[in-house]
Parts: structure tokens; C-alpha cells; sequence
């Protein structure tokens, strides 16, 4: 199993807005973010470690202008922290390998998957399609794609 974490070549390539979310917690603006509406096949890694996160089969349009999933990809990937900002009490996503800020986990999820929501930025993402997985490295998740 591979070991991930952060990266510094990876931050070096980080575009000015990847490094504001991933580093800085930030939050892009809904509905103009790369992966909000993407329906391909495949799965999202860390833009900073690699590490995988989440998978398209457990993606859904939320309404948010935010990817949203159902769960993880991989559970230990994820961390999840209490956070107080913003007059708010929200539980904070970060990926355990790379630390990175991915967004927000909510209770108001599909009822039928298990009622939460992953509220992530496309910034802190980097899509892998189905096709490209072996290739990538990531050959163990093409099974998730299977017919």
C-alpha cells in the first residue's frame, strides 16, 4: 500500500487558487469550479499527495455547486475536524497523507446512501478517469467501474 503525503514539488506546481484551498482552508466559489457538474467515470486523489479520495460512483448533484459524495473512497484517507469558523459548527474534511483543506462533511446527504454529504472544492481534487487508472497508478479502483 502506498505512503502519502504532502508533497513540496506538488505545492510548487499548485495554481494560486489550489494553494488558497489546500493550504489556507479555503472555499472556492460554488458553480464555478472544475468538477461540480463532471459525470465521468473515475476517481479524485489529493492534488497535493495523491492520495485517493473519493470515487464518481459515489458522486451526486447536490444542488451545492460543490462535488458532493455519499463517502470516501478510502475511510483512512480522510480526517475529519471540529471546526468554529464562520459563527458556525461544521466538521471540517482534510486528507490524512497530505493535510490538506478538502472542504465540508454535512448531515443532509441521499438518505439511501447513508444522509451525508461531502461537501468538497474541485481545488484540492485532481481526476483520474476510469481509463486512465492503471496508467496512473490507481489500477486497484478500476473494478469500481466494472459493468
Amino acid at each position: 500500500m502506498a505512503e502519502y503525503r504532502k508533497n513540496p514539488d506538488s505545492l510548487s506546481t499548485l495554481s494560486p487558487e489550489q494553494y488558497r484551498v489546500t493550504q489556507q482552508d479555503g472555499t472556492e466559489r460554488p458553480f464555478a469550479n472544475e468538477y461540480w457538474d463532471n459525470k465521468e467515470p473515475g476517481i479524485y486523489v489529493d492534488v497535493v499527495s495523491g492520495e485517493p479520495l473519493f470515487a464518481s460512483v459515489d458522486k451526486f448533484d447536490s444542488g451545492s455547486g460543490w462535488p458532493s459524495f455519499t463517502k470516501p473512497l478510502v475511510t483512512d484517507n480522510i480526517v475529519e475536524n471540529r471546526d468554529m469558523s464562520h459563527g458556525m459548527i461544521r466538521t471540517e474534511v482534510r486528507s490524512a497523507g497530505g493535510n490538506s483543506h478538502l472542504g465540508h462533511l454535512f448531515p443532509d446527504g441521499p438518505v439511501d446512501a447513508g444522509g451525508m454529504r461531502y461537501c468538497i472544492n474541485s481545488a484540492s481534487l485532481r481526476f483520474i478517469h476510469r481509463d486512465e487508472l492503471e496508467q496512473a497508478g490507481y489500477g486497484a479502483y478500476s473494478t469500481l467501474f466494472d459493468d
